[in-house]
Formats: structure tokens, sequence, C-alpha cells
């Protein structure tokens, strides 16, 4: 250890991981999957969680089984807003807590994943000489990561090129941690259409814009029920997500006896093993899964994200022959009747279907682990 980690003189070999960060599933999923690949390694080890309160790592980390705290933090508005009033407040009363809990909690590494907590963490933290890591999920570095980059020892990166926002030296291309569930899927096609009512040997189409939904999306999908009823042999499995369930489960589309609407779906492994092609958002997470459910897709960045990272996301993939990508503002009049022309065309399928597996790093969470211990041995 460096002679100012506070660990030094603990009274046990236990490694002590604290990983901060979250906001979305993009960044919690991930980081409990390195904690898993942690235990996996280090069953004895200690890991604790720092996320922001009221935000939704404080509901999904304690059922994944490993504890948090909560900082009392959020981001920067960029418009003018009575908010950003607190926000010198909130990173004050943060960067105490975070003193607080390091002190108590004595980690021999601090994780960074993306978010609002992971900047106080991650800031105290190599502050008092604690070894620090963050993974960067996306194509295009987050502003927290990018203000951490220079004080943290090293950064793992899910795609190439990443030396335009880091430290080239610190730079480590890991890929992004997917869910065990996901990444060792072996549902089969046959396997997913039963278990969603559908017939496996006709086309079928899944759309889903993320648990809590795609506003943009889903009235794409709504203004095209005339579309849909001309083509009664293309299945198609839609979540809404359950920030729309009201509004879209009850219109004309969901009502088709093609199309199966859902708010929420739990059995993605089976949505994707049956699925001949794909329709969503370009999230770091939803594009690191595809890889391994290796169909074609058709993405539709989020245009409502910090700096367009969804786009920078979707292209990185379409360079590599890997996915069509279709503009938010485009998605009404285009999304239904490109995936028809995916559908269509077997050749094309095929062709993105190998691509996109092609792009697959298995081993991300073993990969950021062992990153992890080998900055706790140090």
């Amino acid at each position: 250890m460096r002679s100012q980690n506070p660990n030094n003189g603990k009274s046990d070999d236990k490694l002590r991981v604290i990983i901060s960060g979250g906001g979305t599933g993009g960044h919690i999923f991930p980081a409990i999957a390195i904690a898993d690949a942690i235990k996996q390694e280090r069953p004895d080890a200690e890991i604790l969680f720092v996320g922001a309160k009221g935000k939704m790592e404080m509901e999904k980390v304690p059922k994944a089984g490993y504890p948090i705290e909560g900082l009392w933090i959020s981001g920067f508005h960029r418009k003018l807003t009575l908010r950003n009033l607190m926000f010198p407040l909130k990173v004050a009363i943060s960067l105490a807590k975070a003193w607080r809990i390091i002190s108590r909690f004595r980690p021999d590494v601090v994780a960074g994943v993306g978010g609002f907590a992971s900047g106080p963490l991650l800031d105290i933290a190599s502050r008092r000489g604690i070894p620090t890591l963050i993974q960067e999920q996306n194509s295009y570095a987050g502003v927290t990561n990018r203000l951490l980059a220079r004080k943290v020892d090293k950064i793992c990166v899910a795609y190439p090129g990443m030396e335009r926002y880091f430290p080239a030296e610190k730079i480590v291309l890991t890929g992004n941690p997917v869910r065990k569930a996901i990444q060792d899927n072996t549902a089969s096609r046959a396997e997913g259409a039963a278990y969603f009512g559908f017939d496996p040997e006709r086309p079928i189409l899944f759309i889903f814009g993320g648990s809590l939904g795609a506003k943009s999306i889903n009235e794409a999908i709504a203004a095209n029920a005339a579309l849909l009823r001309e083509r009664p042999e293309v299945q198609v499995l839609w979540q809404v997500g359950q920030l729309y369930e009201a509004e879209f489960l009850a219109c004309e589309t969901a009502k088709l006896p093609n199309v199966s609407a859902r708010a929420f779906i739990s059995e993605m492994g089976l949505a994707y093993a049956m699925a001949d092609v794909i329709i969503c958002r370009a999230g770091a997470l939803t594009i690191s899964e595809l890889y391994f459910a290796g169909k074609a897709a058709l993405f539709i960045p989020s245009p409502n994200v910090a700096e367009d990272h969804q786009t920078k996301n979707a292209m990185a993939v379409a360079q590599a022959g890997a996915a069509w990508v279709l503009k938010d503002s485009d998605a009404r009049e285009q999304a239904i009747r490109k995936a028809f022309e995916l559908l269509d065309d077997e050749t094309s399928r095929r062709e993105l279907s190998g691509r996109i597996r092609q792009l697959a790093m298995p081993d991300a969470a073993a990969h950021i682990a062992a990153e992890l211990q080998q900055l706790a041995s140090h």
C-alpha cells in the first residue's frame, strides 16, 4: 500500500473496495458485475457501494446483495436554475461525507463508474493517496470522468481511441461488463418464442427503450399501427417502459393481434434469443448486451443525453458495419419501415449479427476486477 493510505495497519488481509457512481442502469449494472467478479476471485472481499441519494442505485445495489451509502449530490444543470444554487453546498457536504466513509471503511482501492457520486468519492480517495480507477462505458467520455482522469491511477474503457479524452498511459481497454445472465445466455429462439407466446417460424421484431421507456420510440410505434397491420406475419414484442404504461398500452398499435406490448420485460435473455431484429436506444449497457445477443439492431440514439453520447456510441458500432442507426427525429417516419427492410433481408441480418458479435469482450468484469486487485496490492 502507499504510505499515506489510511488502510495501513489494518488488522486483517481482506480486500476492501469502494465502488462509486450510478444514476442509470448503464452505470449500475456494470458496477455490480465488477463487484461480482471481485467476489468470485476473492470471496472474503468487503465491497461497499456509494451512490447518490434518491437515484436507482439505492434500490438496485442492495437487491444485488451489496451495502450502499448515499451522498446528497446531483448534477449541475446547464440552464440557469434555482437548483444550481444548491450545487456548491451539495458538493461540500458530499466531500465531507466521502471523507468520513473512507476513514471508516478504510478501502484498499476505490473505483468510479460514472455518475454524480463518483466525483466526490474519487476526489477524496486520490487526495488521500488511495489507489483509484475509473470505468468509462461510453465512446464519448462523461464530464465527471474527464475531470477525474488526471487524478486517478487507471482508466478502463470500452472503446478504442479514448486517448482523445484521457492520458494514454493510464488507459486499459477492457470493454463493458455485462450481466452474467445476458453474457452466458443459452436460451434458444424456440424457448424465447414459447415464453412470449410467439411462433418461432414467423419473423420477430423486439422494440425497447430501456426499463423506463423512450417516449419518441413509443410515439413512432404508436403512429404506425396501419403499417404493422399490413404485415400480420411480423410479430412484435414492445416494451413501452414503466413511465409510459398508461399512455401506450391502451393505444391502437398495442391492441393489434401481432403485437405484444408490455410495461417491462424482466427476461431480456429470452427476448434477445428469439428476436430477428431489435429497435432500441444506444446506451453503453444496451450496446454491450447486444454484442453478446448478436442480433441485427437498429439504434435510435436518445438526443436527450449529455454531449449526445448515445449517437457517438451508435456510430462507433455502425462504422464497424455492425448496426444500422436512425436519427430520433426520423423514427416516426422510418423506424418500422427500416425494421421491415432488415426483416426482409436475411443477408444483411446475418452480416450485422456476425459483426456485432465480434465486438464482444467477454472478460470485461474480470479484467477490471484484476486491475483493481493489482492497484490494491501496490
